[in-house]
């Protein structure tokens, strides 16, 4: 099962590294409301990771980045919750305190299975807004991932 996680963080990576390659070759266009969603998306994957393991809390769950800095957010990310796949039992509980100061319990497996599934629903809303936008979607479903021979 950890395989299976580590490859769906790095099928979340692969895409979201694409998705800011794309926002840094759009600069110029009016692309604020994919900027606050894909910074939304990197910021709730820190908060995630920050649950499991003892990592900076660097951003409010809505912080803006520039584009410039979303690669380097994005990588750090990754690189946390692949050191989590390796260092944490699946079925670990963790108790943790949301945002808003209330207590909870929930496995490893769950706050991570939390993380990729928060991206993936993000993920839609900003090929929605690249449509808007007038920018051509990407394919960010994981089974396109998949037969790209990842």
């Amino acid at each position: 099962m950890k395989n299976f996680f580590k490859d769906l963080f790095k099928y979340s990576h692969h895409v979201n590294v694409q998705l800011i390659d794309i926002l840094n070759e759009n600069k110029e266009k009016d692309i604020e409301s994919i900027i606050r969603l894909m910074s939304h998306v990197l910021n709730v994957h820190r908060i995630w990771n920050a649950k499991v393991k003892t990592v900076p809390v660097l951003y409010g769950s809505w912080d803006i980045h520039a584009v410039d800095d979303m690669a380097q957010i994005e990588q750090e990310n990754f690189g946390y919750s692949m050191q989590l796949l390796e260092t944490y039992e699946l079925t670990q509980p963790i108790t943790y305190m949301t945002g808003s100061g209330k207590q909870f319990t929930n496995t490893v497996q769950e706050i991570l299975f939390q993380a990729i599934n928060h991206s993936t629903y993000h993920r839609g809303q900003i090929a929605t807004a690249f449509r808007q936008a007038g920018i051509e979607p990407i394919l960010t479903d994981y089974i396109f991932y998949k037969w790209q021979g990842n």
